[in-house]
């Protein structure tokens, strides 16, 4: 008897599933297919495969980068001090503009920038910006980070946090990650699919000869399977892609070609693509003019557009890295500073400084001395 159920059970053809998989799979059907939100894949499709993506990035990173900075300690404004020679040489491969390009753009696409401290004690003798994608932040028993895993290859070098971390994190706002930040680029994901499937398709259409597709119909009697293979072969080898655009076809035996026009789905691809750079546009916080998307009307001109930028997305962002940069490497020299915008040197901020300008030193009730410290300048006998 049990010989039987032995064999019975050995002529059951065995099949491996998972239990949940016709859950998964019906789950799936007929819904969007979203690319993963890791920070690896939204570099990759967000800046490297997205040209608005890429040109916003670049563009907030290099306006942000070249920002003039003041430097002040205790002692009031400083023209010359040790940390603003650590930033126009933070190390032997980078150079000022260099490096905060680098910080700015890793922030943009991660929300998250790690600067490594190298020096044996004080004020660092280099400052280098770690990739975002390869940082993991270790939480200790109260929450805090008590350490950063940076791992490249297989191999893992761990920055313990003592007194003084040898990691500077600064995360943008994230409300609901208590150790990483909530990038734009994270925002903008859905945006970035439609924009990169749009592109996909009108990449398509080109390939077809840059016309919408039709039929072949067949008036006589059926093709065999034969016919069928041979007369696909043919379309795909003659008459599709670029090089074959315009080449007249030549059909026999009963077969006649019938154009399709396009669908008002067809027609809407070209504005689904704008209306998704739009969002991405403004998910970085530049304004669409600037990046030449046609169809916005926000702002009057082009200056004011400009402006806006600098005033809403540039100023706000240099301001956050260089308050968290000055903090942490005031802590490593063992002397606060602080690093801020010169605004006076910043030419799409002239006109509101201007006017800032021309109303404070109209303002008969304040002395020199309260109109200096109001405009950023040091005192009257310092300068």
């Amino acid at each position: 008897m049990f010989g039987f159920k032995r064999k019975a059970a050995a002529q059951v053809p065995e099949a491996k599933a998972s239990a949940t998989g016709r859950l998964a799979a019906m789950g799936a059907a007929g819904r969007a297919v979203w690319s993963p939100r890791d920070t690896g894949t939204l570099m990759r499709l967000g800046f490297s495969g997205n040209p608005v993506g890429f040109r916003a990035v670049k563009l907030i990173a290099e306006a942000a980068a070249a920002m003039p900075l003041v430097c002040s300690d205790s002692d009031g404004r400083m023209d010359v001090h040790p940390v603003l020679s650590l930033l126009a040489r933070p190390n032997g491969a980078q150079g000022r503009s260099e490096f905060l390009e680098t910080v700015f753009g890793q922030f943009l696409l991660s929300g998250n920038v790690y600067v490594e401290a190298v020096g044996a004690g004080g004020l660092p003798a280099e400052l280098h910006v770690l990739r975002s994608d390869r940082m993991a932040v270790v939480p200790g028993a109260d929450g805090w980070p008590v350490a950063f895993d940076y791992t490249v290859g297989g191999r893992t070098h761990r920055f313990r946090v003592g007194e003084i971390s040898p990691i500077c994190h600064i995360r943008a706002f994230h409300p609901q990650d208590d150790h990483y930040g909530l990038s734009p680029l994270s925002a903008a994901a859905g945006a970035v699919d439609v924009h990169n499937a749009a592109s996909r398709w009108s990449k398509g259409l080109l390939d077809n000869a840059a016309r919408p597709s039709g039929a072949i119909v067949n008036s006589g009697e059926g093709l065999t399977q034969e016919q069928f293979d041979m007369l696909s072969a043919e379309m795909e080898a003659q008459h599709q892609g670029a090089r074959n655009a315009g080449r007249p076809m030549l059909l026999d035996g009963g077969l006649d070609w019938k154009p399709m026009g396009f669908s008002p789905s067809d027609m809407e691809f070209q504005k689904t693509k704008e209306a998704a750079a739009r969002e991405i546009a403004m998910a970085f916080g530049v304004p669409p003019m600037i990046l030449g998307i046609p169809g916005d009307a926000t702002y009057a001109n082009y200056v004011e557009a400009n402006r806006a930028f600098y005033r809403l997305t540039v100023v706000p962002l240099v301001a956050k890295i260089c308050d968290g940069l000055a903090h942490w490497i005031g802590r490593h020299s063992g002397a606060p500073v602080s690093l801020t915008i010169d605004r006076d040197r910043v030419p799409a901020l002239q006109a509101e400084r201007d006017a800032e300008w021309a109303r404070i030193a109209g303002a008969r009730f304040l002395t020199d001395v309260e109109k200096r410290r109001m405009l950023g300048l040091p005192p009257l006998e310092d300068a």
